[in-house]
């Protein structure tokens, strides 16, 4: 395992909350005025996330000696399509090796790459190397190197996962809801 972590405080105003953590508690003032709402230049964000997940990847990548053929999957923070294919490109991996589920489950904010694992673990196979890299408010921003321990087929096919639906819902399920949701 290895990782790479960036923080870079130049980029609060491009992308941040006024209000909601330590720094300026929750209030009805802070309510009130509307200071709990993620704010972003677009332009500035996309340029930085792009550029720094990428630096991130390769440094990762080139520390631990490893060729993108090495690489089974990318996992991406799931901010935006767009973000997850530049780096894919600028990074020499194929799509169909960048874990993507941004379409049919939108920003799900800290959730996305645990939700991207859940998704793909049915085709994760003992031994894969996986890179993770996210960017985030602040700036903040990194990556991270490991190899898939288990059999994630078998796994997967040992009980129902528990979903954002009520009740359980097996991955079969899943795929038919969501196939369904595509048409």
């Amino acid at each position: 395992m290895d990782g790479y972590y960036r923080v870079d405080g130049k980029g609060y105003q491009p992308l941040h909350m006024a209000a909601g953590g330590s720094a300026k508690m929750p209030s009805h003032e802070t309510v009130d005025a509307r200071e709990h709402f993620v704010y972003q230049e677009g332009r500035a964000v996309y340029k930085h996330a792009v550029l720094n997940m990428t630096n991130a990847v390769k440094t990762i990548v080139k520390r631990n000696n490893l060729t993108k053929e090495d690489i089974a999957w990318v996992v991406p923070h799931q901010a935006n399509i767009n973000i997850e294919v530049s780096v894919a490109q600028r990074i020499g991996i194929e799509k169909d090796h960048i874990m993507i589920n941004i379409d049919h489950m939108a920003n799900t904010s800290g959730g996305t790459l645990p939700l991207c694992l859940w998704e793909y673990e049915p085709q994760l196979k003992k031994g894969d190397k996986l890179v993770f890299t996210a960017f985030g408010a602040g700036f903040t921003w990194g990556a991270s190197y490991m190899i898939w321990g288990y059999d994630g087929a078998k796994e997967a096919a040992k009980e129902p996962a528990q979903f954002y639906k009520e009740g359980l819902m097996t991955r079969e399920e899943w795929k038919k809801l969501r196939t369904k949701n595509e048409e």
